[in-house]
């Protein structure tokens, strides 16, 4: 993070604009390294309600700066407990081959290359824009459109499959902070009627797609969450329902104990 003292002018006016975390707001706008009018153009921006992450082009994940695009998912703080759990899936593979499952950025990808310098990190996107962004943040002959599963050659097996799936409920979208609601492209947050269309196909499908003994873990809403179990369970995962209080974050791991891969 940056270290410029922000000028108490902008944080009045980013406040008045109903940024919550104005003062920091303010910090990253101040440190970029351009001129007063440009600065300003960009602040106006903000004022009108475009997320800081597009403005600066870049957004704070795992302590590494994943660059955004417009209409492309905006990697949330709360999906570091995914990136937690997926190292952990890591530790005692071999190949340590993770699968971005509907990448958006690239940021769980990257983030968990940080940490496992070794890994061999695939990503797929329905999204072209998500997949031409995030080719930006990862190795980018393994970033492929498709949807979920479909692009990815044959016969790879993974000892992690991460999965930040849309799962917030149709009717719910209306209800979403503006910047979410009005940037970033539905597809990446309407889980269908109960949230969970998205991560019903991929709880079905990847059993397929994993090692023995990998992992697969999808973030999902707290109450969500003991139906997601439920479905890997179906699928014969050995599910697990993680939360973080701090993160406010809730996660949901299943192994493939037993199951081909």
């Amino acid at each position: 993070m940056t270290s410029v003292v922000p000028d108490s002018g902008l944080v009045a006016r980013l406040r008045a604009a109903g940024c919550v975390f104005a003062e920091e707001e303010a910090a990253l706008l101040e440190a970029e390294p351009v001129s007063p009018q440009e600065r300003e153009a960009m602040v106006v921006r903000r004022l009108a309600g475009e997320p800081l992450e597009l403005i600066l082009g870049w957004a704070e994940f795992c302590g590494l700066r994943i660059g955004v695009a417009p209409g492309v998912f905006v990697p949330r703080q709360r999906s570091a407990l995914m990136v937690e759990l997926a190292v952990q899936g890591t530790e005692h593979s071999t190949t340590r081959r993770v699968l971005d499952l509907g990448c958006g950025t690239g940021a769980l990808g990257a983030a968990i290359a940080a940490r496992v310098p070794d890994a061999e990190v695939w990503a797929t996107d329905i999204d072209p824009a998500a997949v031409s962004c995030a080719r930006r943040n990862l190795p980018s002959d393994r970033v492929l459109l498709g949807d979920l599963f479909a692009p990815l050659p044959h016969g790879l097996a993974f000892d992690v499959i991460v999965a930040n799936a849309p799962y917030v409920p149709s009717d719910q979208i209306r209800n979403l902070p503006p910047e979410a609601r009005d940037h970033e492209r539905h597809v990446a947050l309407d889980g269908g009627a109960d949230g969970l269309d998205v991560q019903r196909r991929v709880i079905e499908q990847a059993p397929k797609h994993l090692a023995p003994g990998g992992v697969l873990v999808i973030e999902a809403g707290q109450e969500q969450a003991p139906v997601t179990a439920s479905l890997m369970r179906e699928q014969g995962l050995v599910a697990q329902i993680h939360h973080d209080e701090e993160l406010y974050a809730t996660a949901v791991t299943g192994i493939a104990v037993g199951i081909p891969g």
